[in-house]
């Protein structure tokens, strides 16, 4: 994994996009990224990469039940090393919503 440099200039980007009878919400970060391994189990309950006693590992599996069990969205992780990683969270809008 790439460590950013003393130069390095954290950014972090946020967005939405009307998609019809859904809303997608994007953040993007510039960040060291997240490894593969990573990647494919951080959704999975008691997962953690953070030290004994520092974190449950509930976070974003609970984020994710939320979101794709509990009002039918999805979420999605792109990543690449060293450069970024963007969540993409799609949620169905509530009806009878008024925008």
């Amino acid at each position: 994994m790439t460590l950013p440099c003393d130069d390095h200039q954290p950014t972090l980007a946020a967005s939405t996009k009307n998609l019809g009878d859904r809303v997608e919400i994007r953040i993007r970060d510039n960040g060291t990224g997240i490894p593969a391994d990573v990647k494919e189990k951080m959704f999975d309950p008691f997962f953690t990469t953070k030290s004994a006693g520092e974190g449950t590992g509930l976070g974003l599996s609970i984020s994710h039940d939320i979101i794709v069990k509990q009002h039918g969205g999805s979420i999605t992780v792109d990543t690449e090393l060293g450069k970024f990683t963007e969540i993409r969270v799609i949620l169905p809008r509530a009806s009878g919503a008024v925008f």
